[in-house]
Formats: structure tokens, C-alpha cells, sequence
């Protein structure tokens, strides 16, 4: 560093311009990973975000130590969004228009991003901000289940963890069809709907253990999240 630099105006202005990189690199990095994502899926490797940003593998990496903390920044919009949709469903007069429209609206968000499709069938515990959003739509949807059941319309048998194996399936089917069917999707799910009405046709059989569905989501997200080749270049 130049010696004349040393007084406090010119560290102030050198300092300036770091900081108004970072956030712009950040910025893009979040860009790139939000199109890579919804293109690719979460299977998609940070060394292929970092190239559609036009960064490299150690800046990426400073930016976001690991894919959860991307993912997180990456899916906050995306989260609130679905937050929302279980209050707007909650405003609803109506206890199945607003239990249907719920579930519709959700399999659509799936459907316009692969990388949130994935998103919403696993859990990522390091992630706060993301599982407090998805505890609190969580909190709305047994709300909207009480109110269709009480409004006799919803079949009793059906449980929250009917919707998260819906999910699941909405986004095997989103990834099984990609473009070649693209709303191949709706149909799925408006069977499941009209499956879901009372009265209910037969028994159905018990649903898996919430323990057990949680921990199918939790591999899932260990799978997306491990350790890629090449990060140990980090910093370089």
C-alpha cells in the first residue's frame, strides 16, 4: 500500500468499493444460483452456480460456506411466498376453497421452480430463517385441515403428512415430465384432491410416522448438501 494512503480518508475510500463488491458479487451469486436451481434442480453443483455468475470457486465459497447456507438465501423469497399463500387460503370463507386452493397454489409454485419443488419435500435444520417459514405454513395448513373436516367436507383420514407425500410426488412428476409434459402435473394433483373429499370411498393405509417422514427428508437434503469436490480450494 502506498504510504500516503495511510490517513483515515484514504482508508475509508479504499474500504468503500471491497464492501460494494462483495454485496454485488453476493448478489450475483444469489441470481445465478436462483436460474442454475431452477433449471437443474438442487443436484446442481456450486461450481456450476459460480460459473453461470461468472465468479470464481473461492469467491463463491466466501460468499456461502456451504450449498444449505445458498439454498437459504436463495429460497427466502420463495418461502415467504409460501407463508403467505397459507394466509391468503386462511382468509378464505370458504374451508375447501381454501384448502384446495392452498394445495394448488403450492403444487403450481413447485412447478414454476425445480429447485423449489425439491425445496419443500426436505429439511435443512441449519437453515433457520427457511425451517421458521416452513413451521409457520405448517402451523396455517392444520388450521385449513381442521376447518375443512369441521366444514364436513374433508375426509377424516386425512393428515398433514398427506400433503408432504403429495409433494413428494408432484415433484417426481415435475422432474420425471419436465418439458415434454409440463402440466402434466395438474392432473396428478387434481385427482389427489378429489381423493381427498368426504365421503371417504375406503380405508386408506396409516401413514408413515411423522419421525420417519422427517428423517426421509432430512437424507434427502444431506444428499443435496454434502461436501463437493474442490471446495477445499476454498480461499485460494
Amino acid at each position: 500500500m502506498n504510504p500516503g494512503d495511510q490517513h483515515t480518508g484514504g482508508t475509508d475510500s479504499g474500504a468503500q468499493p471491497l464492501r460494494s463488491d462483495a454485496e454485488r458479487n453476493r448478489a450475483r451469486i444469489i441470481a445465478a444460483a436462483r436460474a442454475v436451481f431452477g433449471r437443474d434442480g438442487l443436484n446442481a453443483s456450486m461450481a456450476s452456480v459460480a460459473r453461470e455468475a461468472g465468479v470464481g470457486i473461492a469467491t463463491m465459497f466466501r460468499r456461502f460456506p456451504g450449498k444449505e447456507e445458498l439454498l437459504a438465501a436463495v429460497f427466502a423469497d420463495r418461502m415467504d411466498a409460501y407463508v403467505r399463500a397459507t394466509a391468503e387460503a386462511l382468509a378464505d370463507p370458504d374451508p375447501w376453497s381454501g384448502f384446495t386452493g392452498y394445495i394448488e397454489t403450492v403444487c403450481a409454485m413447485q412447478a414454476a421452480d425445480r429447485g423449489f419443488a425439491d425445496i419443500l419435500t426436505m429439511s435443512f435444520p441449519g437453515a433457520e430463517a427457511l425451517e421458521a417459514c416452513r413451521a409457520e405454513a405448517y402451523e396455517g395448513f392444520l388450521e385449513l385441515i381442521a376447518r375443512a373436516k369441521d366444514s364436513g367436507q374433508l375426509r377424516e383420514d386425512f393428515t398433514s403428512r398427506d400433503l408432504v407425500l403429495l409433494l413428494m410426488a408432484n415433484a417426481g412428476v415435475l422432474t420425471a415430465t419436465g418439458d415434454a409434459a409440463p402440466d402434466a402435473w395438474r392432473r396428478l394433483v387434481a385427482w389427489m384432491i378429489q381423493s381427498f373429499r368426504a365421503p371417504a370411498r375406503g380405508p386408506l393405509p396409516d401413514p408413515p410416522e411423522d419421525a420417519a417422514l422427517y428423517q426421509a427428508m432430512l437424507r434427502a437434503s444431506r444428499d443435496i448438501t454434502a461436501p463437493e469436490v474442490g471446495k477445499s480450494g476454498k480461499g485460494k
